[in-house]
């Protein structure tokens, strides 16, 4: 039986309402802006499959934040460094072959993989109106669910796969936490049937919590995974 949704409070019921707003409501110039970068993508693909190679649906970007704990040198945007992007299966598995698996990453580490475009920053245009789904884990296992997630991703198999904006791994002392951030906190509809996506996909056992909070709220209360506002 799906676990209960928990509304805290009046403002999040209101903030989670299903959204009517679609791609032809919006404005002339983000729409040409998107038919424009799906060209692009299409031709890539196309070239791609004249090469011999598997191209993925989306191009994507690994990221990496090492932050060191009690010092405050850099800004957090500054702080976060592209590692590599990939566009194929085959260029997918030779990054991820050489990629630090979690066990191996100090605390606290974050590493991003978002499609290209869109920075992992809650400022980001393609966040500023979303959120994220959040799984916390023991170190133990939390390296068989990231590589589960990242397949998932690179395979382009969420529901809801266009509101999808990355994934992020968070290294921490006591725990390591995984996200799926979305692109619009506001249609309840697609928050939760990603989370059902997400949740059939890991094969994520019953015992595990999801929690939502929208990116408008980490930058109220300048926290990523604390105060969060749905769980289910």
């Amino acid at each position: 039986m799906e676990p209960a949704v928990e509304r805290k409070v009046p403002e999040q019921e209101e903030q989670l309402q299903p959204s009517h707003a679609r791609a032809e409501d919006a404005p002339p110039a983000a729409v040409e802006e998107e038919d424009e970068a799906e060209a692009e993508e299409s031709e890539r693909r196309s070239r791609e499959l004249k090469a011999g190679l598997h191209p993925l649906r989306r191009k994507l970007v690994l990221w990496y934040t090492r932050r060191t704990p009690g010092t405050r040198s850099q800004s957090y945007e500054d702080n976060i460094k592209k590692i590599v992007d990939f566009s194929t299966v085959e260029s997918f598995w030779v990054c991820y072959c050489h990629l630090a698996r979690p066990s191996s990453l100090p605390s606290p580490t974050d590493l991003h993989l978002f499609k290209e475009g869109v920075r992992p920053l809650w400022e980001d245009p393609a966040n500023r109106n979303g959120g994220k789904w959040i799984i916390r884990f023991k170190k133990a296992v939390s390296g068989r669910f990231w590589e589960d997630l990242v397949l998932v991703l690179v395979g382009d198999q969420l529901d809801y796969s266009d509101d999808v904006c990355g994934i992020v791994l968070s290294c921490r002392f006591n725990e390591d936490i995984l996200s799926v951030w979305n692109r619009n906190a506001s249609d309840h509809q697609a928050v939760m049937t990603l989370r059902d996506s997400i949740k059939r996909h890991l094969k994520l056992p019953h015992t595990y919590l999801m929690e939502y909070k929208p990116h408008d709220a980490s930058l109220r209360d300048n926290s990523s995974y604390r105060n969060t506002w749905l769980r289910g």
